[in-house]
């Protein structure tokens, strides 16, 4: 038996591991059988699971969001790994540590603090830099910031990744204003900061990432605005023109009513704050996307459903020996493999049969609005808020 991380685990290991429930579903086999899908998470990843015998006995052992040490051997189906289950039983939390089964941003969560601070200090308008103190200097408030997730599943799904998603978009202001004339950089800081503050409380992260009922219901942008109002009521004399434009910041960051937005962006600090965003979001979601198939030897990603592409993992020459262009590692797939559905030609181009033992290409996915108050939709490429001028 070898005790492995999801990331570590190879085709034909036999494993015995400890690792977190994600999902939890009872399917029925063609013969009429019940049996278990499992999707199994350690920090390192998650590993899809069966357990085809004793179903029902066997889950009643144990939900979701349990710890399970299990036995089993993994096995590539359909280009896949997963683990065929052969023994389970439920571990008490108290004898496992949280910390190794929920991922966690690569970078320094007490440096971004530091950065935050740094940000914090450097405003020159006092109402939005006691503002933001009113935020961060609260303890309970700061603890639930510094360790949010951004999202469920597009972009920055760890812990510590909406402070660095935050921080990220910040560090984009800065960057720019110094492009154009006019803009009000205090007021941008301030938005990055704060645009999805009310994650800490849509978002649950103390086991698998999910919403909370007040997520689902009313989502973070309602959230958000709330929790800025509260603190601006703290703040005697705090410019009303000010408060208004810091909530329209927080109301049209997703640029449009189809991908959850109450409002559109109708100022300019607005609609920066609206690009920057999705810029950094996507940046990090496609990322994820090529760092998810360490072993895929081909130079292209697997098809991504939200975005509607495949995409090329070239390394920088820096990286290559030689310096050269490097041959490719994997065989080339036909001239219409390598095209997005939406790319095809039906009269010139017709889409290739799967190969034998291929699940069939999976068809593009229109984007939609996430109605548990997520990012699932508004992060596709086609966010273009000038897209349709409505009269």
């Amino acid at each position: 038996m070898l005790k492995k991380t999801v990331a570590e685990i190879k085709d034909r290991d036999v494993i015995e591991a400890v690792f977190l429930v994600k999902e939890k579903i009872v399917a029925m086999a063609k013969n009429g059988k019940p049996y278990l899908t499992l999707k199994l998470m350690d920090k390192t990843g998650e590993v899809d699971a069966k357990v085809w015998d004793n179903a029902d006995q066997v889950g009643a052992l144990f939900d979701r969001n349990d710890f399970l040490a299990v036995k089993g051997k993994a096995s590539v189906y359909l280009g896949k790994m997963q683990l065929i289950v052969s023994e389970l039983k439920r571990v008490p939390e108290e004898s496992v540590a949280l910390a190794d089964f929920l991922p966690e941003t690569d970078s320094d969560i007490s440096a971004m603090v530091g950065e935050l601070h740094a940000l914090v200090a450097s405003l020159t308008d006092p109402d939005l830099a006691r503002l933001l103190r009113c935020f961060f200097e609260d303890p309970e408030l700061m603890a639930q910031y510094r360790t949010a997730p951004a999202a469920k599943g597009m972009h920055h799904v760890y812990l510590g990744g909406l402070l660095e998603h935050s921080l990220a978009v910040a560090k984009l202001v800065d960057a720019m204003v110094p492009l154009y004339q006019g803009l009000n950089r205090d007021l941008l800081v301030t938005g990055a900061l704060l645009h999805d503050i009310g994650k800490v409380r849509e978002m649950t992260y103390l086991r698998c990432f999910d919403y909370s009922d007040e997520g689902k219901l009313l989502g973070h942008i309602t959230i958000g605005v709330e929790m800025l109002q509260e603190r601006i009521a703290l703040l005697p004399g705090f410019p009303v023109e000010l408060a208004m434009l810091l909530k329209h910041m927080i109301l049209s960051h997703h640029g449009q009513y189809e991908y959850g937005s109450p409002k559109r962006p109708k100022t300019l600090e607005a609609t920066i704050l609206n690009y920057l965003d999705d810029l950094d979001s996507k940046i990090n979601g496609i990322r994820t996307h090529i760092r998810k198939e360490p072993d895929n030897p081909s130079r292209w990603t697997s098809y991504h459903r939200l975005y509607d592409r495949y995409f090329f993992k070239e390394k920088p020459l820096s990286e290559q020996a030689g310096g050269e262009r490097p041959t490719d590692s994997a065989p080339l797939e036909s001239y219409a493999e390598c095209l997005e559905p939406s790319e095809l030609l039906p009269e010139t181009v017709p889409a290739p049969a799967p190969p034998a033992n291929e699940p069939a290409r999976p068809a593009p996915e229109r984007p939609r609005q996430d109605q548990r108050g997520g990012d699932q939709g508004r992060k596709a490429f086609s966010n273009n808020p000038f897209a349709v001028l409505k009269k």
